[in-house]
């Protein structure tokens, strides 16, 4: 429901004023104007994203089970063949698995409802976890880089049979899960960092393949060390782009896409209730759930419930942002004048 305040600026002990008070009639024109921008819109929106969300932990869930049984394999396989690229394989899965049951949590209470210290609930734990997960990829590729270099100076004998095998099942398990996860929700960060997770591993098994071949045609053991590197490179990559991604989201950015001179521009020309659209913040709770403050001075002669309409219509339909908060002025912008000032209404949507 839209809420309507009205303020003074002398009144600097109380939040609300006393002079003017909406009418009935403003109160549920707001109310109205607000359930028609989004009332479907959001219940569609929300269902939307409850499905995707069920579906996701379930495709986590499968890919899982899938690497933590083949982790335990392909590190009793490393062991015993001695090859650097299948313990870093391993020990990819073992980020993996970790980032795959960090996930599903993450998704499973980020379904639960807000609370009074919660009040946008458990959401942002999705953006954590893919936060996390991030990080633990650049841990591993270090890892991975300290170890080739050790083995560059003293190499390390290595069964190309036994790697050989134990990668081809890698390589297997790794497709399974990859198919799994790849039909998800690729705008959810924490799904597209556990598939870049499984994909990091794919091309690790690919790379062990790789090594073990040479191995066992020539003989020549550096290539083990040097394609680990080459796996570890590719690990970094990928774990850049879910850190910068997530860390973006934690620090309020501005959601990818979205310019607020766009917006704007976009108010000011095509919303014929709004005169001047100002102190326009947007941020994002999750990859794919963006809300949007704004100060709004009206046109002359609109009322603020119908402003309020509209700018929340306008920016539901052209920039897919369903949670706006305006505040339409009718003197000066409030964040400029002291505490001695004119009168604005203040209307928050949610």
């Amino acid at each position: 429901m839209a809420h309507m305040h009205n303020q003074h600026g002398g009144d600097a002990g109380h939040h609300h004023g006393g002079s003017h008070s909406p009418t009935h009639d403003e109160h549920a024109h707001a109310a109205h104007g607000h359930a028609h921008a989004h009332g479907h819109g959001k219940h569609d929106h929300a269902g939307h994203n409850h499905l995707h969300g069920v579906t996701d932990q379930h495709r986590i869930g499968w890919a899982f089970v899938i690497i933590a049984l083949f982790m335990l394999v392909e590190v009793v396989g490393g062991v015993l063949s001695g090859s650097l690229a299948l313990l870093a394989d391993a020990g990819h899965m073992v980020s993996d698995a970790a980032a795959l049951g960090f996930s599903w949590v993450a998704i499973h209470y980020g379904r639960r409802p807000a609370t009074a210290q919660l009040s946008y609930g458990y959401k942002r734990l999705e953006i954590l976890a893919a936060f996390v997960n991030g990080c633990a990829l650049f841990v591993i590729a270090a890892w991975i880089v300290v170890e080739a270099a050790r083995r560059f100076t003293s190499p390390v004998p290595v069964i190309g049979k036994t790697m050989l095998i134990i990668a081809l099942a890698g390589l297997a398990a790794n497709i399974a899960a990859f198919a799994v996860l790849h039909g998800g929700n690729r705008e959810n960060l924490n799904l597209r960092g556990a598939w870049l997770h499984v994909l990091g591993d794919m091309l690790g098994s690919v790379a062990a393949i790789v090594a073990a071949a040479v191995i066992l045609l020539t003989g020549w053991t550096p290539i083990d060390p040097l394609l680990s590197i080459f796996v570890a490179v590719v690990i970094l990559k990928s774990a850049w782009g879910i850190v910068r991604s997530s860390a973006h989201i934690l620090l309020e950015g501005t959601p990818e896409g979205i310019h607020l001179s766009d917006i704007k521009a976009d108010l000011e020309q095509n919303v014929p209730e709004v005169d001047n659209a100002h102190h326009i913040h947007a941020w994002s709770i999750t990859g794919e759930q963006h809300m949007v403050t704004l100060h709004v001075h009206p046109a002359v002669g609109a009322k603020a419930c119908d402003v309020v309409s509209a700018v929340q219509q306008r920016l539901a339909t052209r920039f897919n942002i369903d949670h706006v908060t305006v505040q339409v002025e009718q003197d000066e912008c409030s964040d400029a004048r002291s505490t001695e000032g004119g009168t604005q209404h203040q209307v928050e949507g949610r």
